[in-house]
């Protein structure tokens, strides 16, 4: 990960910019940069990951023109070779094609990019900034005005914490310029339905998301994989130990006394024969950590904070122990495929709307758990189930294939791998568990049981009454509500809301956002 941030105007004070600037060094702790472009400040943290010299760092310019941007551009060779004519190239870094492709291109060029990534331009002809961000947000992006309402863009929330009054998610699959957000992709919405049967399907998502493992391989830093055990995290790695010509490195974490997925970790470990660790972690650890986490976060969301209770403490580990600087993940399956509790969707049609809902609140949950658990211990997360061909493709298959009908969730995905020796079928073919419920129920039930010490039922009840925004409905989600505004006052419409089930559909009007509430549950995590 890198971290950019950019105030687009001037008048800027550089000390509260630098202060700003400075509460997400650890995203990018190899080298600092905040220029001057004579209308605004850029700043940049660096994380090398692709371009490890000196001459990858950034800002990146070009005539009086100035480009930072936290990404991986992939198939960024093919763009340089076609611009290399009329353009010099002094690095290896994937970023330094942007500024001659938006020479070339103009904003058109965002829909090009084949990339997860947040960048800033500064156009040096116009004066004005440009700014863009993924199609799914997958590298995150933040905006608000300041008191004479110059737009400030920065990496995390915090650091514009001081500088604006209300900040907000930058919109993934927009660009913006002129003073307005433009859609340039909107990557849930399938144009078309994809009508190929069933066995074709399969085949396309088995190559494709074989490719987007692929692709996310290629670093000059060393990679590492998370593995929970699940089937996302397993396919991932099992893929990527075919294309390696040496074993992985692959990471499990559970409680010390419950960890349900271990076992499961290590059995597919053993099968793709990876070098693998398992980092055990006790409910003080937990506990200790839950103010960290939120912090790190920027959120009250109750699924995000339990799921990355166990992320951030074995990114914490693989930080502290290893000189592994790129995290494979599994996350994005869910959203494609459904979760547990979509096998209660009544239709086709409403599955596949509320994947769209998912996949384009993302940014808001999941990516952003991954992202901040990653990159707060100066590592660069790659997520294969979000290449945008794979996306692009699942989200256009008919639902009527997608929903489940053959009594076993995202049978689609598990169809795909039934040949080519990836998994045993025990994976392959195991229900799904929560992540924060399958590094061991115990971590769930000690944060619930924590949080209950803190509030009377009769203070409960009035607490939550100050909040009219996503407003907190067990002691749980008022703890990390109050905990987040500690950190981030008054600015909680940065999450739309909580992360729920589907409280329209039977079955699913539940109190309580894991899947071990559901009817369905059944020998899930066991």
């Amino acid at each position: 990960m890198c971290s950019i941030m950019a105030y687009c105007g001037s008048g800027a004070t550089r000390e509260a910019f630098c202060e700003g600037f400075e509460r997400t060094i650890s995203r990018g702790p190899d080298d600092s940069r905040i220029i001057d472009t004579g209308n605004g400040l850029i700043g940049f943290h660096r994380l090398a990951i692709m371009g490890l010299t000196p001459s990858g760092m950034q800002p990146f310019a070009l005539d009086g023109s100035y480009v930072v941007c936290n990404g991986e551009i992939y198939g960024f060779e093919k763009w340089k070779k076609q611009l290399a004519g009329r353009y010099e190239f002094e690095s290896d870094s994937d970023c330094e094609i942007l500024l001659p492709m938006y020479r070339e291109y103009g904003t058109d060029m965002f829909g090009m990019l084949d990339a997860e990534y947040a960048c800033i331009i500064y156009d040096g002809k116009t004066g004005e900034y440009i700014a863009a961000r993924d199609p799914i947000g997958i590298r995150p992006l933040y905006y608000g005005y300041d008191k004479n309402g110059v737009i400030i863009f920065a990496s995390e929330a915090k650091n514009l914490l001081g500088l604006a009054d209300k900040i907000m998610p930058f919109p993934p699959g927009h660009f913006y310029k002129g003073g307005r957000f433009i859609c340039y992709r909107d990557i849930a919405h399938a144009e078309t339905v994809c009508r190929d049967d069933l066995e074709t399907v399969c085949h396309n998502i088995h190559d494709k998301l074989v490719a987007g493992v692929e692709k996310r391989l290629v670093a000059d830093a060393k990679v590492g994989f998370l593995l929970s055990g699940g089937l996302d995290s397993s396919l991932v790695c099992a893929i990527a130990a075919k294309k390696s010509s040496a074993p992985i490195k692959t990471f499990a974490i559970g409680m010390s006394e419950d960890a349900i997925d271990l076992k499961y970790a290590k059995q597919v470990a053993d099968y793709i024969g990876s070098d693998h660790k398992e980092v055990i972690i006790t409910k003080e650890d937990v506990l200790s950590s839950l103010k960290t986490v939120i912090e790190l976060l920027g959120t009250f969301d109750i699924t995000t904070i339990r799921a990355s209770m166990g992320m951030y403490l074995v990114c914490k580990a693989i930080h502290e122990k290893t000189d592994i600087r790129v995290l494979l993940t599994g996350e994005i399956s869910d959203e494609l495929f459904g979760y547990k509790y979509t096998d209660f969707a009544p239709d086709a049609g409403a599955f596949q709307e509320e994947a769209e809902k998912r996949i384009r609140e993302l940014h808001m949950y999941d990516v952003l758990r991954a992202d901040r658990c990653i990159s707060v211990n100066s590592l660069e997360a790659r997520v294969p189930f979000g290449d945008l061909d794979f996306v692009s493709y699942v989200m256009s298959v008919n639902p009527e294939l997608k929903i489940n009908k053959y009594g076993k969730g995202k049978y689609l995905l598990r169809h795909a791998f039934e040949e080519g020796d990836y998994l045993p079928d025990e994976i392959l073919w195991r229900e799904k568990a929560a992540f924060s419920d399958a590094v061991g129920h115990s971590m769930v039930d000690y944060l619930k049981e924590y949080a209950e010490q803190f509030y009377s039922d009769e203070e409960f009840t009035a607490e939550c009454k100050k909040y009219t925004h996503a407003r907190p409905f067990t002691k749980e989600s008022l703890l990390y509500r109050e905990i987040f505004e500690s950190y981030y006052p008054g600015q909680a419409e940065m999450i739309v809301d909580f992360w729920m089930p589907n409280k329209s559909w039977e079955g699913c009007n539940v109190n309580d956002p894991s899947a071990r509430v559901l009817a369905n549950y059944g020998d899930s995590g066991k």
